[in-house]
């Protein structure tokens, strides 16, 4: 029954009812949709399993791993972030999670979005590979989200890219829990240069 309460943690905080209005970023997949680099499900996958391989997914991961064993990681979280709207991303989520977290289990400090929730996770007895499994499943689902909205690909395509995505997700998940510090690093430069210039990009429906 623990691990079932785990779970049932893990799907609150991480699905679309929590108030961490994940829904607003995009992650610079606004502008790269305005830049045609995303015109149909294989360039979705491809794009996603890039952020997840090489991107924020990884390093979020591992952040989070580290969160969860007690350490004190968000400086380095910030200092990960990449960009202004990176930055307002993982900061304005983690305060919205840490704000009604705390109204619910008592007091947990703002922090960038994966150290809070490695705290949180920790403090309720969550287990660490689930957690790391189900946050970069809610990270890529939401993205996909955002491509089924502005790109030209159905809501069955963006389930399709996300099921393709499952398995990448599992061995980066697992990666994550064994690695040190010393292995935070990316390079997803198209993605960084999105996410840089959707700082002025007009008009828009994302934060980020």
């Amino acid at each position: 029954m623990a691990e079932i309460a785990g779970l049932q943690r893990l799907f609150a905080w991480l699905s679309p009812a929590y108030p961490v209005g994940s829904f607003a970023y995009s992650h610079g997949i606004e502008q790269a949709i305005a830049d045609g680099w995303l015109a149909d499900a294989q360039d979705v996958q491809g794009w996603l399993a890039d952020l997840l391989r090489h991107g924020a997914g990884r390093n979020d991961a591992i952040l989070l791993a580290h969160a969860w064993r007690g350490e004190d990681v968000a400086d380095l979280a910030l200092a990960l972030s990449g960009c202004a709207e990176r930055r307002r991303e993982t900061l304005e989520q983690g305060a919205s999670f840490a704000r009604t977290a705390s109204a619910i289990d008592g007091p947990l400090p703002a922090a960038p979005y994966p150290v809070v929730l490695g705290q949180a996770a920790a403090r309720a007895g969550v287990a660490l590979p689930e957690t790391l499994a189900i946050f970069l499943q809610a990270f890529a689902a939401n993205l996909v989200t955002a491509c089924v909205k502005s790109v030209p690909i159905g809501p069955t395509d963006g389930q399709r890219v996300l099921s393709a995505l499952m398995p990448l997700i599992r061995d980066i998940a697992a990666e994550a829990q064994a690695a040190t510090l010393d292995d935070l690093g990316g390079c997803a430069f198209r993605g960084d240069l999105c996410a840089i210039r959707h700082e002025t990009h007009q008009p828009r429906i994302y934060r980020t």
